[in-house]
């Protein structure tokens, strides 16, 4: 089986402009597939059909497919001319080395200019597998194997697997977007949940360094390099944060400290997004996951902010959050022990249901824009 079918299903529902959808997602395609592994990638009757080289390494092109983000399922296909005899031949060379005692052929005719229907063809490829494989029969509610058969263009397609893809929209489609990341388990799932949605993201990190270690900047480079195969090339700003939290340290209230660390960075990576064309930023937060994730603290963070903030957790449990961790492939380093900036001058008893009024009353007494201004300056661009 030398071509792929690759289905799409949001793609689908774009109207005036699924072309731009259609040629981005042909384009991350072609980014992500080996090189050389590959003849041919062009849209047919509204599926991605990709020709292969002979000597390409499936295995690895079904591990590349599954991070491209558009792509609802793809199948390794056997191709036919479209007529109904060479049709019948096919699926039973595809069919007749299966164990099964029950199938069905499923069929979708692209090319309405076909002379069969859909249901047709199931009829005439089915009776014809009948009469060549025998003690079997037709199961159409739960078949043991499924042959399905597109007729797309000029040509036919048939394969029984289909191999789950990520969905959502393709990278690229929707803007750029700051994402606050952590080492922790969280805003990487954040991160990968606005990926999926075509976003490009901008990773933002704050660290502490030299006050805490080097191995949470380390960590959060292998954090981004398994993002990144599933939005391609990634920025990932690295922002000094120590001179903002020794100044919170001396002249805030204790418990307000959480709360202004946060705005800080809120404001930071602001100026970062702006920077960079960015129309949003984006956080791990979980409501009430944590004391600086209580509502009247969100609220009292959110004001600092003058872009939108996304929180793509924000309804998430905690398992539900490690359950997609593993599946995008960041947990097991997210629980690398590390010094995290954000536990560096905690206080025992954090505010959770910070006052606007208290906070800015705090705020006032730093020298924001100084700190602001100096951490955009010193933060380093990883790319």
């Amino acid at each position: 089986m030398n071509h792929i079918v690759c289905h799409y299903s949001e793609i689908a529902l774009k109207k005036g402009n699924r072309q731009f959808f259609e040629e981005k997602l042909i384009k991350n395609i072609k980014n992500t597939l080996p090189g050389g592994s590959f003849e041919s990638i062009k849209m047919v009757s509204g599926r991605v059909v990709i020709k292969l080289t002979l000597n390409s390494d499936k295995q690895k092109i079904t591990e590349n497919l599954k991070k491209v983000f558009g792509i609802s399922n793809f199948s390794f296909a056997q191709i036919a001319e479209n007529d109904i005899r060479i049709i019948q031949k096919t699926a039973l060379e595809i069919l007749k080395n299966k164990k099964f005692k029950t199938f069905k052929i499923s069929a979708k005719r692209g090319n309405k200019n076909f002379p069969l229907n859909s249901q047709q063809i199931n009829e005439k490829v089915g009776e014809f597998i009948l009469n060549k494989i025998k003690n079997i029969k037709v199961n159409l509610d739960n078949p043991e194997a499924i042959c399905f058969v597109e007729i797309a263009g000029n040509q036919s397609y048939l394969y029984c697997e289909k191999i789950k893809g990520p969905g959502g929209l393709p990278s690229g489609t929707s803007g750029k977007i700051c994402v606050l990341l952590s080492g922790g388990i969280d805003s990487p799932v954040a991160a990968y949940r606005i990926m999926r949605r075509g976003a490009q993201a901008i990773f933002c990190h704050f660290h502490s360094y030299p006050q805490t270690n080097a191995a949470s900047i380390e960590k959060i480079k292998t954090i981004v390099k398994i993002l990144e195969q599933y939005q391609g090339k990634s920025k990932l700003y690295l922002i000094p944060f120590l001179d903002v939290q020794k100044e919170i340290f001396k002249k805030a209230p204790e418990k307000l400290r959480v709360v202004l660390y946060r705005r800080f960075m809120l404001k930071i990576a602001g100026k970062i997004a702006q920077k960079e064309g960015a129309l949003a930023l984006a956080t791990g937060d979980s409501l009430g996951q944590v004391a600086s994730q209580t509502l009247e603290n969100i609220s009292a963070i959110n004001e600092a902010a003058n872009i939108p903030i996304f929180r793509p957790l924000i309804g998430m449990d905690k398992e539900e959050i490690i359950k997609e961790a593993r599946v995008i492939g960041t947990y097991e380093i997210s629980i690398q022990p590390h010094e995290d900036c954000c536990s560096l001058f905690i206080p025992n008893h954090p505010e959770t249901k910070a006052s606007l009024k208290d906070v800015k009353i705090a705020e006032k007494k730093l020298t924001a824009s100084k700190l602001i201004n100096a951490a955009v300056k010193n933060s380093v661009l990883n790319n």
